[in-house]
């Protein structure tokens, strides 16, 4: 201290530092407002260079004001550098972490449709903020050649310890960065495990059932099972719907009523494809039925059910309006006389549908 702390020094230290928390405040308000009206564009990177601003910011603004008091009060040389070097401490981890977090969103958004695949997230996030200490110590004037040294060797330790983890780990990389399966597909393991995929993190791969149940298959048995991706390579999907009707119905009559009710659930249904013409393929000569396959096209494969209700509903509808036979199962039973047997039953159709005699 090269002189005495006057009153002065002080009022001046104090309005530096009251100035730079107003001016911060002031400015994280403005940026908050902002933010409002980048919300309402369609281009979502405003909305991130707001939010990282809104975190950088406020802290430059304390760290002027707290480097400014420190230059105007009488301070000792080393104290002084040692002020600066906190100052440019805490400015370098406010931009660190707003870099982390922009940088992780841009990733989480990029890597999945619905939900998100943390472990890509993650991995980002703490690659940056490793950079950030890095870059914060080496400014502090500490040395990072050693750390390194120890970090690669500890780690040799921790990888031999942590063999499952990290298999877990990789696997759920490698399916991310091949784009087998990713947050929001709907997949089915030859296990029989199916649902739709809600996270990808550092250890196991969550699905969720039909039934809103969780399943959770860790990333390496995952990588490593026959597995159906029912959004590749594209999420819209055909339905077969099997029918049949009776023997001695008009086959051309009953594809053009068939493909005239699939048109219509094609367009009015949600779930359908419009532009797509359904098909109708015979492929069966049964004991009392004609059998048949109804092909149409679901935009994902959540909506097929909706689509089927819907066919059978306005096919049973049809077929009774227009007299088409529904085939039902029927089998002749012939019963014979024994010698021995005082009467002889006539002879019986039974029919497999109960409640039902011919």
């Amino acid at each position: 201290m090269n002189r005495a702390l006057t009153l002065h020094d002080i009022i001046l230290a104090g309005s530096a530092v009251l100035g730079g928390l107003v001016a911060g405040f002031l400015l994280r308000m403005l940026l908050g407002w902002l933010g409002k009206g980048a919300r309402r564009t369609a281009w979502s990177g405003d909305d991130l260079i707001v939010a990282a601003l809104r975190t950088i910011i406020p802290w430059s603004a304390l760290a002027g004001g707290v480097s400014i008091a420190a230059e105007v009060l009488p301070l000792k040389a080393v104290v002084r550098q040692s002020t600066q070097q906190v100052v440019v401490a805490v400015l370098i981890l406010a931009i660190t972490v707003a870099v982390a977090r922009i940088v992780g969103e841009l990733v989480g958004s990029r890597s999945a449709g619905i939900g998100s695949a943390t472990i890509l997230v993650n991995i980002t996030r703490i690659t940056i903020l490793a950079i950030g200490v890095l870059i914060l110590l080496e400014t502090l004037g500490i040395s990072i050649a050693p750390l390194l040294t120890a970090l690669g060797v500890g780690g040799l330790a921790v990888a031999l310890a942590l063999q499952d983890t990290l298999a877990n780990l990789f696997a759920g990389v490698h399916i991310l960065a091949s784009k087998t399966v990713q947050v929001g597909h709907y997949i089915k393991l030859s296990s029989g495990e199916e649902g739709y995929v809600t996270d990808i993190n550092w250890r196991n791969t969550v699905i969720r059932t039909q039934s809103d149940n969780i399943v959770i298959i860790p990333n390496d048995k995952l990588a490593g099972t026959i597995m159906t991706n029912y959004h590749r390579p594209a999420e819209e999907m055909s339905v077969i719907i099997q029918a049949g009707v009776g023997l001695g119905s008009d086959l051309a009559r009953v594809e053009k009523v068939t493909i005239e009710t699939a048109e219509s659930v094609m367009t009015e249904v949600e779930g359908g494809v419009p532009t797509y013409q359904p098909l109708v393929r015979f492929h069966t000569f049964g004991d009392s039925r004609v059998g048949f396959s109804v092909i149409l096209r679901t935009t994902e494969y959540g909506e097929q059910y909706r689509i089927k209700h819907e066919l059978i509903k306005r096919l049973h509808a049809r077929y009774r309006a227009e007299g088409i036979d529904i085939a039902v199962p029927v089998r002749k039973v012939m019963l014979h006389q024994d010698e021995e047997t005082p009467f002889l039953p006539r002879q019986r159709e039974t029919s497999d549908v109960p409640g039902r005699t011919p």
